[in-house]
C-alpha cells in the first residue's frame, strides 16, 4: 500500500478540488496578516506543517493539564465603545473580572468577581464578589449559604464601592444610579428585604427597607419600587422622581404588590394589588395604573376591582402571568386564572390517603408529561385586556385558546388552539384565530396548521408558511396573501432531512417603511413586497453564485425594523469552504469587509459608537475578545486568554471531502497532530453525530467532559475525524454507518490513518450509531461510546425522563426520522437496532451510561451489556450512579477522561491494559479502587506528580 497521502481529485459538484494532503502542507503554511493587539501579541501565524523546530520544547497536553484553560464568559462593550469587560473562568479556580480600555492601555483586575457590567455612561463596572472557591465548596459541602458581594467600580478614578449579603444588583437605564437589593429570610411570610439605591453622580446612598420589586423607567427619570414588610406594615407603591429624590407614596394597603410594570413611554406605571381569601388559593388581585407621571401634572389613578365588569365568575386576575402596557399605554393586557378552594386538610389520625396517578389510554398528555408540566399547568394564567378608560375587561385566552400573541398596539390578537391535534407523537397543528382585543370576538384565521412566522412590529402583518410559500394575513382586512407564489427563488429548506413538512429557511426582518419583508433562502436575502409582487434579491446573488451563507447581524436589539437607507451588516459562512466573515449591504452594493478562514462569534455592538466586540477562534486560536469598528477588517485583540498554549503540541485540522457508495457528496474534517511527518500512519480516533464539518475552525478547549477532548487526543498524537452523516428517512443508524465507513476509509486512502489502529467514539443518538456500527462493522478496533438508544422496538414506548414524553414523536417526526412506528415497520425498527447484530459483533467496547439519565434510559444500557456478556462479546460498562444524559460531577469528568485514555491506548496503541480493564473491579474492592485510580489533577502540594502529568497511578 502506497502510504504517502494522496493528491487532489477533483470533485464533481461544484468544480472544486478535493482536499488531499499533498495540497495540506501549502495550505497550512499560508501566513495571514496580523491584527494589531490590546494585549500585545499579534495574530499567530496560520499553523505551518510540522518540523523539528516548530515543536521544539514543547509537549503533549496531558489530562490533568486541561485545568489551566480559562474561558471568557459576561461579555460586554460599553454605550461609548471605549470600555470591554469579561470574565476568566477557569475549573476550580477563582473567577476574575477584567475591564481595559479598547484605546489605550488602561485596566483593572478585580480578583473573585464575574457578572461584569459596565453602566449606560460608561463610567461604572458592577460585579458580583464571592469567597474564594475553596471557601463556597466547603460552604456547599455543609449546606451552607454563600455569602455574595456587589462591587461597584468607578472607572475612571479606579475607586471602589462594596455592599455586603447582596440578592441583586443593576445600574438605571441612564446610568446615573446604582441599586443593591440585599437577600432576606427564606423563612420569612414577606419578600422585602433592604434596598441601597445609590445616586452615583452626587455620591450618596439610600437605604430604603422592605423592597420587594423595583423598576426603572426607560428614560431613568423616575424609579418605582413596592414595600411588602413583616405584617405588611407599610406596604405600598412608591415613586421617586430621581432628579430631586423626591419620593411618595402612590397607594399603600397591607395587600401584598406584584407584577411592576412600566410602559414603554416611561409616563405610565402598572402593579397588581391583593391577598389570598380565607379557604382559597389564589391571590384576589385589583389591578393599579397610574398615567402622565412625569408630566408636571397630577398623575391619572386608574383602579379595577376583583369582580370587575367582564372578568369571568370566579376568576382573577393573577400575579402569576405578566402584566404589560401597549404602545399608548390605554390597554394593559393581565393573566388571568380561575379561583380554586383549598383542598381539606387530612387529619393526622385519619388513614392516610392512597397515593396513586392514573393513566388514562383517553388523556391529553401521559400522565408522566403532567407530572413534569404540573408546576407550568398550576401557574398557567389566560391573558385578557383591561382597557383603562372605562375599567372593562375583555377576555381573549381561555382553556381551548391558550396561547395570543398581541400586536404591538394593542389592537388584536392571534389566538392558538391546539387542543383538538395534542398527541405524542403528530406535529403540532393548531387552529388559529383573530382576536379583537375590544370585544374579545374570535374570526377564524388559520385550521390545522404548523408553521408561522410572527407578527410584523407595526401590528398589520401576520406571517406563515403554507404549501412552500410565506403568506401574509393583513390582520386589519382579514385576508390571506400568498406572498412567494412569483418569488424567482425557493425559501423552502430543501436540507431539512426530517419526515414531515419541510420549513422555510427564515424571516430576517420588516423593513422600516412598511411595505416589505426580509426573507431568507438557502444562501442570500431577498426583498418580498407584502402585497405579493415579486421578491428582490437584497445580496445580489451573492451567496448562491458563491455558495456562501448570508444572514443579517441585528446591531441595534431595540430596533424592530430593518432601515434599508442605512448599510445593513450580515454574517457570511462558506457553505464547502467553511470560511466566515462579514459583508455589509450599502445601498445596491454589497461590501465583502473580511472573510476568512476562521470563525467569528455574532457581535455586539457598542450602542453609541462605531465598535463591534466578538470572538475570533481557529483550530489553533482561543476564541479570544477582539474589537473592531464598522469595517472589521482592522481589528485589535482584547485578551489573551490562554498563552500557556503556546507550550504544547497542538496540531492543526484540515477539510477533506469524500462520497457515499450511491454518489452523495459529504465533507469532513482530520484533526492532524504537530509532531506528523509525511509518510506516518497514526492511530485516529473516529467522533461524529450529524454535521461537523461546519467546526473546521472551532477552537478545541481542553476541558472534562464525557467524550475524547480533541486537542488533548491530538496533542497525544491520535488523528481525529469528524464526518457529516447523509440521512435518509428511516435509516438513520445504517446512514452513519455508511457515512463513517465512507470518510474513514476516505482518510485512509489520502495516507494519514493506521487501518489496523482506528477508534470510534459517539454519545446519544450517535452512541446508539456506534453500537449499530459495532455490530455492523469490522473497519474499528474498539468502540468508546454512550447513553445509546440500543433496541429502538422497546425505546419506542419508553421515556424522556426530563419532559415526560415518550419516544414516538421523536422517533417518528424528530432525530430519528423513521417515519413509521414499529406495530406497522416492525423489520425496520428491529433491523435500525444494534441490539439486533449482537450476535455477529466481535469490537471491544467501552460503554458509557449514568444511572439517572433523563433522555435515554438507563435500562437501554442494560439491555446491551447483558445481550453482550450473555453471548460473550467484550464489553466495559461505565455506569455512574447519579449521573444524567452526560457527565456533571467533575470528579465523574475527569475519572472518565483516563479510562477512555486507557481504553484507546490499549486498542489503538498497543499499550497495557490496566486491571480495571482486564479484570474489572468487584464491588467488594470498589472503594479501594476507586482511590487508587483517582487522580490528584488538583492537589496542590508542591511536587505532587499531577501536577506536571497525569500520574493517577
Amino acid at each position: 500500500m502506497n502510504c504517502s497521502p494522496s493528491v487532489a481529485a477533483f470533485h464533481p459538484r461544484s468544480g472544486r478540488a478535493l482536499v488531499g494532503a499533498i495540497a495540506v502542507a501549502a495550505a497550512l503554511a499560508m501566513v495571514v496578516t496580523a491584527p494589531t493587539s490590546l494585549a500585545g501579541q499579534a495574530t499567530a501565524t496560520a499553523p505551518s506543517a510540522a518540523s523539528a523546530t516548530a515543536t521544539a520544547g514543547k509537549r503533549p497536553l496531558e489530562i490533568a493539564d486541561y485545568r489551566l484553560w480559562r474561558t471568557i464568559d459576561d461579555e460586554s462593550i460599553s454605550d461609548d465603545g471605549r470600555w470591554v469587560a469579561w470574565t476568566y473562568s477557569r475549573v476550580r479556580g477563582d473567577d476574575t473580572v477584567h475591564v481595559r480600555t479598547v484605546e489605550g492601555s488602561r485596566a483593572q483586575t478585580v480578583a473573585r468577581a464575574s457578572d461584569p457590567q459596565i453602566s449606560a455612561d460608561s463610567r461604572w463596572l458592577a460585579y458580583a464578589l464571592v469567597p474564594s472557591f475553596e471557601e463556597v465548596e466547603a460552604l456547599e459541602r455543609e449546606g451552607d449559604r454563600v455569602p455574595r458581594r456587589a462591587g461597584l467600580l468607578d472607572l475612571e478614578t479606579g475607586d471602589t464601592l462594596g455592599w455586603d449579603d447582596a440578592d441583586g444588583f443593576g445600574f438605571s437605564e441612564t446610568g446615573r444610579h446604582f441599586w443593591v437589593k440585599k437577600r432576606g429570610d427564606s423563612d420569612a411570610d414577606h419578600d422585602g428585604t433592604d434596598l441601597i439605591l445609590r445616586h452615583l453622580e452626587a455620591g450618596y446612598e439610600e437605604l430604603i427597607g422592605s423592597v420587594d420589586e423595583l423598576a426603572f423607567n426607560e428614560e431613568g427619570t423616575h424609579f418605582a419600587y413596592t414595600i411588602d414588610a413583616a405584617g405588611g406594615d407599610g406596604n405600598g407603591l412608591y415613586l421617586m422622581d430621581l432628579a430631586t429624590g423626591a419620593r411618595r407614596a402612590l397607594d399603600n394597603s397591607g395587600d401584598r404588590y406584584a407584577r411592576l410594570t412600566w410602559s414603554e413611554n416611561g409616563q405610565s406605571l402598572a402593579v397588581l394589588r391583593g391577598s389570598t381569601p380565607d379557604g382559597k388559593i389564589e391571590r384576589e388581585n385589583r389591578l393599579l395604573a397610574f398615567a402622565g407621571l412625569g408630566t408636571g401634572t397630577a398623575p391619572a389613578r386608574y383602579e379595577v376591582l376583583p369582580g370587575t365588569d367582564g372578568l369571568h365568575d370566579g376568576w382573577v386576575m393573577s400575579e402569576r402571568g405578566r402584566l404589560v402596557f401597549d404602545a399608548d399605554a390605554s390597554t394593559l393586557f393581565v393573566g388571568t386564572k380561575p379561583q380554586e378552594d383549598e383542598l381539606e386538610e387530612w387529619p393526622d389520625d385519619a388513614l392516610p390517603l392512597a397515593d396513586v396517578n392514573i393513566w388514562h389510554w383517553q388523556d391529553d398528555r401521559i400522565q408522566s408529561q403532567q407530572q413534569r408540566q404540573l408546576s407550568n399547568d398550576r401557574d398557567r394564567t389566560y391573558v385578557a385586556a383591561v382597557h383603562l378608560d372605562d375599567g372593562s375587561l375583555v377576555h381573549l385566552a381561555d382553556e381551548r385558546t391558550r396561547t395570543v400573541q398581541v400586536t404591538e398596539d394593542g389592537e388584536w390578537g392571534i389566538g392558538q388552539d391546539d387542543r383538538p391535534y395534542v398527541s405524542d407523537w403528530k406535529p403540532d397543528y393548531a387552529d388559529y384565530y383573530r382576536i379583537d382585543t375590544q370585544t374579545g370576538e374570535r374570526t377564524p384565521v388559520l385550521e390545522g396548521h404548523l408553521r408561522t412566522l410572527g407578527l410584523s412590529p407595526d401590528s398589520e402583518h401576520f406571517l406563515y408558511w403554507k404549501d412552500g410559500d410565506v403568506w401574509n394575513y393583513r390582520i386589519d382586512d382579514d385576508r390571506h396573501v400568498n406572498l412567494t407564489q412569483s418569488a424567482p427563488v425557493d425559501f423552502t429548506d430543501l436540507e431539512y432531512d426530517r419526515f414531515g413538512e419541510k420549513p422555510p429557511h427564515g424571516v430576517a426582518g420588516w423593513t422600516a417603511d412598511g411595505q416589505s419583508v426580509v426573507l431568507y433562502d438557502r444562501f442570500d436575502a431577498w426583498l418580498q413586497p407584502l402585497d405579493g409582487s415579486t421578491a428582490t434579491v437584497l445580496t445580489k446573488g451573492y451567496g448562491a453564485e458563491n455558495e456562501i451563507r448570508l444572514r443579517r447581524v441585528d446591531t441595534d436589539p431595540d430596533e424592530d425594523f430593518i432601515d434599508l437607507s442605512e448599510p445593513v451588516l450580515f454574517e457570511a459562512f462558506g457553505q464547502f469552504t467553511k470560511r466566515a466573515g462579514f459583508f455589509e449591504l450599502d445601498g445596491d452594493e454589497l461590501n465583502e469587509l473580511t472573510y476568512e478562514d476562521r470563525r467569528f462569534s455574532r457581535p455586539s455592538k457598542a450602542e453609541e459608537a462605531d465598535r463591534y466586540l466578538f470572538t475570533v477562534e481557529s483550530w489553533q486560536e482561543f476564541p479570544d475578545l477582539w474589537v473592531a469598528d464598522g469595517g472589521f477588517r482592522d481589528r485589535s485583540r482584547v485578551t489573551i486568554a490562554n498563552p500557556q498554549q503556546d507550550e504544547y503540541l497542538w496540531g492543526s485540522r484540515i477539510l477533506f471531502d469524500y462520497a457515499t457508495d450511491d454518489g452523495i457528496s459529504l465533507q469532513g474534517t482530520l484533526a492532524i497532530p504537530e509532531t506528523y511527518q509525511p509518510g506516518d500512519r497514526l492511530p485516529m480516533i473516529v467522533r461524529f453525530y450529524e454535521q461537523y464539518s461546519q467546526d473546521l475552525h472551532a477552537y478545541p478547549t481542553p476541558i472534562y467532559r464525557h467524550q475524547p477532548n480533541f486537542a488533548g487526543v491530538v496533542s497525544r498524537g491520535y488523528l481525529l475525524m469528524q464526518p457529516d452523516v447523509h440521512f435518509r428517512i428511516g435509516s438513520s443508524h445504517s446512514d452513519m454507518l455508511e457515512a463513517v465507513e465512507a470518510a474513514t476509509r476516505k482518510v485512509i486512502e489520502m495516507g494519514y490513518a493506521d487501518p489496523d489502529a482506528i477508534g470510534l467514539s459517539g454519545h446519544s443518538y450517535s452512541g446508539g450509531g456506534g453500537a449499530y456500527i459495532a455490530t455492523r462493522s469490522d473497519m474499528f478496533a474498539a468502540v468508546a461510546h454512550g447513553a445509546a438508544p440500543i433496541n429502538l422496538v422497546s425505546e419506542f414506548n419508553q421515556l424522556f425522563v426530563g419532559s415526560g414524553q415518550n419516544n414516538h414523536s421523536y422517533d417518528i417526526y424528530g432525530q430519528g426520522r423513521y417515519a413509521t412506528d414499529p406495530y406497522s415497520d416492525f423489520d425496520l425498527y428491529w433491523d435500525q437496532s444494534p441490539i439486533s447484530g449482537v450476535e455477529t459483533m466481535n469490537t471491544p467496547v467501552l460503554y458509557l451510561h449514568g444511572e439517572s439519565d433523563p433522555t435515554v434510559n438507563w435500562e437501554q444500557g442494560l439491555e446491551w451489556y447483558n445481550a453482550l456478556r450473555f453471548l460473550g462479546k467484550p464489553i466495559i460498562w461505565l455506569s455512574y450512579p447519579d449521573e444524567g444524559h452526560g457527565l456533571s460531577k467533575l470528579q465523574n469528568r475527569i475519572d472518565f477522561q483516563y479510562r477512555l485514555q486507557d481504553f484507546f491506548g490499549h486498542h489503538l496503541r498497543g499499550e497495557p491494559a490496566p486491571t480495571w480493564m482486564t479484570d474489572g473491579v468487584p464491588q467488594l474492592d470498589k472503594a479501594r479502587h476507586l482511590r487508587e485510580y483517582a487522580p490528584r489533577v488538583f492537589k496542590k502540594k508542591e511536587g505532587d506528580a499531577n501536577e506536571k502529568g497525569d500520574g493517577h497511578r
